[in-house]
């Protein structure tokens, strides 16, 4: 009951949240002390977009026990599908000027875009592919996983060297997405102004819009006969079998729902931070994302969000003044979370509130 009312208050708070972002921005005027600047939007929205990434990697790690060291590659490839729209956006106000090609495809001599570009100046382009591309190769690599039974830690090393793969074929130039650079210099996304301060305002409160979303919809959708099967499944593959559920089918749906969610927060991404480049395929990124679940809460899909949040405001406060300490406070946090904090932090207030409700305070504020 206690972790039903702490995912409302989660979601209070992020639509207060976004009431907030409406108001400094819609009423307030800009010398007001309480409007936000476009760098603080930016990391309400990163925030935010690395909040639904956390969910949908709880989906499979916290629901089903798929411990996948790879989501940073959905991700990615969300962003890069969104920004291959973006940078078609630009034309000819490139610096060589092409209305067709890219610079960085005009500075390596490409004379025609390839094949899987074709299409990507249409506004539905992102809207199709942010799904297909993350959905189509979580099916692909979880039909092959599942199939022949792979799990446990052979299955998360197979997913991180899917990621790590990846990464080293987007670092190429002739791959056709920028090499070392990636994609960058938007101009405009759905025909408005990227930089300007009321697409940025739009991007933050789109990105909370669908954060809810996904919070509700996988919430109703765990307390299914699906989402109790996920959770058999969990607990004992091995009976789950028995009982005639076909297990490699449910684990493949929920991987491929959870790649499709992390693909989304990768495309709501690459908008706010104006880039997205090789890097976002590190298998560390991967590892980040398992540190905000399991510091949340693994399990509780609030929990994985909050973690997120959480962790990021630490990494943006320790990068800035302490830049070397943030690797070793990011593995303290998880050591910690795994040893003294099983259920994180959702379950720690969840105790905390039962330990409350059992002294004799609580009992006289009752009656």
């Amino acid at each position: 009951m206690h972790l039903l009312w702490i995912g409302r208050g989660v979601i209070a708070l992020i639509i207060a949240l976004m009431g907030f972002v409406t108001i400094s921005h819609v009423i307030l005027p800009s010398s007001s002390g309480l409007a936000l600047d476009a760098y603080t939007l930016t990391l309400i929205g990163k925030y935010l977009c690395f909040a639904l990434l956390a969910v949908a990697l709880d989906l499979v790690w916290g629901y089903c026990g798929i411990l996948s060291l790879g989501h940073a590659a959905f991700f990615a490839l969300g962003g890069y599908a969104m920004g291959m729209y973006l940078i078609r956006q630009i034309g000819d106000r490139g610096m060589y000027g092409n209305p067709e090609l890219p610079d960085f495809m005009v500075f390596l001599n490409w004379d025609a875009l390839p094949w899987y570009w074709w299409g990507s100046e249409a506004a539905i382009w992102p809207v199709i592919m942010v799904w297909l591309v993350p959905g189509l190769l979580a099916a692909v690599f979880g039909w092959f996983a599942f199939r022949s039974r792979v799990s446990g830690v052979y299955l998360s090393i197979m997913t991180q060297a899917l990621t790590y793969a990846l990464m080293l074929a987007f670092f190429m130039n002739e791959l056709g997405f920028g090499g070392n650079n990636g994609l960058t210099d938007f101009k405009e996304i759905f025909e408005a102004p990227i930089t300007a301060e009321t697409t940025r305002v739009v991007l933050v409160l789109v990105t909370a819009l669908a954060l809810l979303i996904a919070l509700y919809g996988t919430q109703r959708m765990m307390q299914t006969k699906y989402g109790r099967v996920l959770i058999a499944i969990r607990d004992s593959e091995s009976r789950a079998r028995f009982l005639g559920y076909r297990v490699e089918y449910y684990k493949l749906s929920i991987f491929v729902l959870s790649a499709m969610l992390a693909g989304v927060a990768g495309a709501l991404y690459v908008p706010q931070v104006g880039i997205i480049n090789p890097g976002e395929f590190s298998p560390l990124a991967s590892i980040e994302v398992v540190v905000w679940v399991a510091l949340g809460g693994r399990g509780s899909l609030y929990g994985a969000a909050l973690g997120a949040i959480l962790v990021n405001l630490a990494k943006t406060f320790l990068t800035g003044f302490y830049p070397e300490a943030w690797l070793f406070f990011l593995g303290a946090m998880f050591v910690m979370s795994t040893l003294y904090l099983p259920k994180g932090v959702l379950g720690l207030i969840d105790a905390m509130l039962d330990r409350w409700r059992s002294t004799g305070r609580y009992r006289e504020l009752e009656q």
